[in-house]
Parts: C-alpha cells; structure tokens; sequence
C-alpha cells in the first residue's frame, strides 16, 4: 500500500513494517535457567505496589529475587541456595537449539520479522560484545554467537530480522540498587558518561554486524548519553534505509510507538504502533505458569486481529528453556495460529483499519473486526450466538461494500444482503472463538482518499 507517513519529522514508515501485522518477540537468557515469577497479572493491571516484589517477569529474576520478604528471594535461597546469579549464565547450555527449527515454526505461524534479546537488564550479551569481556554466550554458557544464529536462519526464510538492546537498564555494567518501586527505576537507572560509552559501542556493534531491519530499545537511555542519539539515528538508517526505530528512548526519536499488555494504550491511537505481550504473562520461559495464565490459540488470533484491525502490528513473544527448546504449550499456540492463518493471512497483510464505527455488529452480541486492502473489505466473525441461527447483521455505511460479492475465506457457503441498517450475513459455524473471515468488494464512492485508497 507504499510508504506511509511515520508522524516523525516526515520520515517515510517502511511500507514492509506497515504490512506486516505480525512479529515474534524472543526473550531468552540466563534468566532462562531458573526459570521462575510469580504469574500476578499483566502489566498495566497490576497494583505497581506490588508489582516488583511480585514481579511476574521471568526476565527480571535477578531483581525480583533480591527483594527480601519477596516470593522470589524465597524461591531463589530455597531451590537454588542464594548462589550468584552468573551461575546461571554458566547453566545455560542450548545444547538443543535449531534456529532454524524456531524460525521455522514462526514463519508457517504467519510472523513477518523477529526481534531478538541481545542484551538484558542483566547485561549479559547474546553475541560477543564490546566491553563485555568473557560475559557473553561467546565465551560463556552455550559458546555461540546466538544473535548471528538467529538472524542467518530469519534471514534465510525471508523475514525480517530486529534486535532488542536494554539501553536503560544493565545490572552488571550499569549497577545500582535494587529496584523495588516504579518510582525508583529511573534512580536505579545508570546515567553516567561511561555507561552512556559502553552502550553507545555496543548498539553501534550491532547495527554494523547485524544491519537489523528493527532497532529495539528499552527502558530509555543514559542521559549523559542523548546527545550521540541523532548520530546514532543517522549511522543506523544510513546503514539500513529501510529500518525501523521503536519510541523507548527518552523521547529522542521514533518511527512507531510500542504498548506492553495493558500499559501505554494510549499510544494505540498513533499512526503506527506495535503491542508486544508474552504468550503468558511473561516474557522470559517462566515454569511457574499454567494453562490459565497463557493465552489459547484462539485468543492469539484475536488478538492479532484486534490489533491489525486498529492499525498496529502484534509482537508476541516466545520465551524459550533453557536447553534451546520452544515450550511445548507456546509451540502449540503458534502451531494453531499457523493453521488458521494459512487460509485467512491475506485479510491481515497489507491491510489497514475499516471507517470508524465498523467494529460491531447492529445486535452486538458477536465479535466482530475489519480490516481492508486496496480493493477488499475484510469482516472477522466470532461467537455468534446460536440463537441467531447462523445470521447477524454487520453495521456498513451504505454504498461501502457489495453485498453480491462476499466470500468465506474458508470457502463455506455464504449469503449477504443489504438492508436498512447494514448487511444481513447468512452463513454456518460462525459461533467458534476461532474467526471466521468475509471478504467483500470495495464500492469506489465519495469515501475514497485522492490516492483512491479507503482510509
């Protein structure tokens, strides 16, 4: 659908990025070992009293577990004798690790670009970094390069490959105190000329080793380190012009805005946005979670739905073991998004949101998204009721589609006739979780934009 504005100093959104809809987030690292959060609730829905103390992000076991009195401290002397969290780098094998397995399986679930975990808050790096001596899966734990694994399999089944770098935060590089509150995070945060050095070198290490088509940052960045953002900026789209920057630095710079399960939602409403959320509540492999705590197959496709139906792309994240294995419930959620995106993929793809208003039906009791493409208008129906008998009226401006012309991506029989308030669907098995997809002419009319694409 080409370039699109980015809404930031006019800079041209990649129209690839634009298209994508879908992107796997891989959170993997010595946090991978242990294993182990509390599964409280998402971020954003939980009390930030209580949310570091009971920290239900595997990912930040090393913080969480060094708040006495809480959960994980008590986990972490119980299970693992309080030892010193590089133990775990040390631990961590991948001695089962296929990237070429992993991309695969995202590839058939419909993922466009991966965005890969080179550094977290703990500071140990997924390839051999600068400044990071011996404290890399290098020279450490599995002995690879697991960022250049990565993006030689991605790249080698046509997706696109992103790196996320924690620029904000580094506990090892970066130390501070423990963080207890949110209130202190930007206390805790490292904001010294040295730090702002060291992650300054290693971003620019990236960027030249890896080209990443995204640059993904969190937690912001050093403040004495804002100034060599622009030059930042400029060396990173100078090196690949096509690449995307996300909005976690401070305000410097952004191509597209992020959300994170319920937290940032405002930022839902820009011209580009991405949510990243885990299968689960966290982001890390956390063994601690049960079915109750993960989303199902289902609800991963609706959720990708919603989300392309309102413009944004959905990065959702897989946290791998230890041993370099998919989780068995994680496989399977991808493995049922595969299958339901082999039939209706291209309702998604390259689509943007339908008019305003066209988001439920006239009765509103099904769930109901659209999206639509130069030519198609594409309706999402599921949980229609059984005593609708298989019929539900969809909410259309009058002139907006061609009733005679729908189809049932999965080819099932299906019937739409105008009336007074809509278009009155008639078809079979519409009351599953699982969306089923109407694809409908787009009647050219006043509504179109002067570049003849319905917005």
């Amino acid at each position: 659908m080409g370039d699109l504005p980015s809404g930031d100093e006019g800079r041209p959104m990649p129209a690839w990025f634009a298209d994508a809809k879908f992107g796997v987030f891989i959170h993997w690292g010595a946090y991978s070992v242990p294993a182990w959060a509390e599964p409280t609730g998402e971020l954003g829905a939980v009390d930030p009293e209580v949310w570091f103390a009971h920290n239900p992000y595997a990912e930040w076991y090393w913080n969480t577990s060094q708040i006495e009195g809480s959960p994980a401290h008590e986990h972490h002397r119980t299970v693992h004798g309080g030892l010193p969290y590089d133990t775990f780098l040390d631990a961590w094998k991948a001695e089962l690790f296929d990237p070429a397995e992993w991309i695969d399986v995202f590839a058939r679930a419909g993922a466009r670009y991966v965005v890969v975990t080179t550094k977290h808050h703990d500071g140990i790096a997924l390839w051999d970094a600068p400044g990071t001596g011996t404290r890399n899966t290098v020279h450490r734990g599995p002995h690879r390069d697991l960022v250049a694994d990565l993006a030689a399999a991605t790249r080698a089944r046509g997706l696109r490959f992103g790196v996320y770098y924690s620029g904000g935060l580094d506990w090892h590089a970066g130390r501070r105190a423990v963080i207890q509150h949110e209130d202190l995070i930007d206390e805790c945060r490292p904001h010294e000329a040295a730090y702002a050095a060291y992650a300054l070198r290693q971003v620019h290490d990236l960027i030249d080793r890896y080209r990443p088509d995204v640059l993904w940052n969190d937690i912001g960045w050093p403040d004495a380190g804002l100034a060599d953002l622009p030059g930042l900026f400029a060396h990173y789209y100078a090196t690949v012009p096509d690449g995307v920057v996300n909005d976690r630095w401070d305000g410097a710079h952004a191509d597209y805005l992020t959300s994170e399960y319920q937290a940032n939602r405002q930022n839902e409403t820009a011209a580009h946005w991405e949510q990243c959320r885990g299968i689960g509540l966290s982001f890390g492999y956390n063994s601690n979670e049960g079915p109750e705590h993960l989303l199902d197959p289902a609800g991963a496709v609706r959720l990708l739905v919603d989300v392309a139906a309102r413009g944004g792309n959905l990065l959702l994240n897989v946290g791998p073991k230890a041993d370099g294995t998919l989780p068995g419930e994680q496989r399977a959620v991808l493995e049922g998004i595969a299958s339901w995106m082999a039939g209706h993929g291209s309702a998604l793809y390259a689509t943007r949101p339908l008019e305003p208003g066209a988001t439920e039906p006239c009765d509103g009791a099904a769930w109901i998204r659209w999206t639509h493409d130069d030519q198609h208008a594409f309706a999402f129906l599921a949980d229609v009721p059984d005593s609708a008998r298989g019929q539900v009226v969809l909410k259309t401006r009058p002139g907006l589609l061609d009733p005679a012309t729908v189809v049932r991506l999965d080819d099932l029989p299906v019937r739409a006739d105008a009336v007074p308030d809509g278009i009155l669907v008639s078809s079979v098995e519409l009351g599953t979780p699982l969306p089923a997809v109407l694809r409908f002419a787009l009647l050219r009319g006043p509504a179109t934009s002067a570049a003849g694409v319905w917005r």
